[in-house]
């Protein structure tokens, strides 16, 4: 026997076992691309159909983002919320019957008007624009010739349209009923709303996931309000500065109101707003006015104080957390104009906001909010 193999055998060091890693998150299985189109389109054609049940409760909570600062504010006054509710209910009611009644006869006047203003206003673009006119007919009249064709003005068909004397009379009461809606359900959204939310918040499984859907809500809740609310601030200082404008210009101060009120209310419309507001002031220079110069100057006054908000005092009260990207922004217009009309185009951004604000607080979707910016 040789001595190596009788020397024992060292004791085996033991391995300490691999720790256990944790188990990999399988992947979130993704739906087809068919599926999803379908969806989407299913959505979209959902928010068409339902839009005379939806419209009402969208502005009403629009409205009452509006009023939860002043309910706030009211709230620590020791004012029951009720009672809050209440007061910014028959105070905003106020000041719109009263704009309404102050704006009324002069809106009025102006749609009276409508046919013989823009019969004034026709001789004065002809001759303006005369020149090319007198060169496009010239051309027109020289192609024909060398193409041989008949010069001889072609024959226009005219349809005519009549009008059915009931239809006001049943559309009248509709519109009344979803005002009356839109104002009733303004006020329940701001006295029940917090009760509403906080009780569907309970239903949340866990006390973590009730924790974190209380602060998202109520952040969100406080920018969006914030933000509507400083938006409408801006937006009527734009009208009152107009409304300055124009009557220091000679305009009557109800006329001059009138306008200020447009272009306030256009204002919650970025690009599209604006433009229309240019092209009514154009037209109102050029019947107010004789002279080329001084009708452009309404429409120049209008463009110039819009700059100013646009560039200047947005952007500085609001700074970039609200900022939204020009081309995001020209879509969601588009998007909302063409699927809810004029309504759509004015909740276009303070939906867009929020959706830009919803997808920031939530983990893994801050990307998709930057790429709104």
């Amino acid at each position: 026997m040789t001595p190596s193999d009788s020397a024992p055998n060292p004791p085996a060091t033991a391995v300490p076992p691999p720790a256990s890693e944790p188990a990999a998150t399988p992947p979130r299985p993704r739906g087809p691309v068919s599926l999803l189109v379908l969806a989407t389109l299913a959505l979209g054609y959902t928010l068409w159909a339902a839009q005379e049940l939806l419209l009402p409760i969208l502005l009403a909570a629009f409205f009452a983002l509006v009023g939860n600062p002043i309910l706030r504010l009211l709230g620590k006054l020791r004012l029951p919320r009720l009672l809050g509710a209440l007061i910014v209910m028959v105070g905003g009611l106020a000041v719109a019957g009263a704009l309404t009644l102050q704006l009324a006869e002069p809106a009025g006047e102006w749609v009276r008007q409508v046919p013989k203003e823009l019969k004034q206003v026709g001789p004065k673009l002809r001759q303006m624009t005369k020149p090319f006119q007198d060169a496009n007919r010239a051309a027109q009249n020289f192609a024909r010739a060398a193409g041989g064709e008949n010069t001889a003005r072609p024959v226009q068909v005219v349809k005519t349209e009549l009008d059915d004397p009931y239809r006001a009379l049943t559309s009248t009461p509709k519109r009344l009923a979803q005002v009356l809606a839109v104002v009733l359900l303004t006020f329940f959204f701001m006295v029940f709303g917090e009760s509403l939310q906080r009780n569907a918040i309970a239903l949340l499984p866990s006390q973590q996931k009730k924790k974190l859907t209380i602060d998202i809500l109520h952040s969100i809740e406080r920018e969006i309000s914030r933000y509507v609310l400083t938006i409408s601030l801006i937006n009527t200082g734009l009208g009152l500065a107009l409304a300055g404008a124009l009557y220091a210009l000679g305009t009557p101060l109800q006329e001059a109101l009138l306008w200020g009120t447009m272009a306030a209310l256009l204002n919650f419309a970025p690009f599209v707003g604006p433009l229309i507001g240019v092209a009514v002031m154009l037209v109102m220079g050029l019947v107010a006015f004789d002279q080329l110069g001084p009708s452009l100057l309404p429409a120049g006054l209008y463009l110039g104080l819009h700059t100013i908000e646009s560039q200047v005092v947005t952007p500085l009260v609001l700074g970039r957390r609200m900022r939204l990207s020009p081309l995001v922004l020209m879509l969601a217009l588009m998007f909302f104009g063409w699927l809810w009309g004029i309504v759509g185009l004015l909740l276009a951004v303070p939906l867009l906001v929020c959706v830009k604000l919803v997808l920031a607080r939530i983990d893994g979707l801050e990307g998709w909010a930057r790429l709104l910016e």
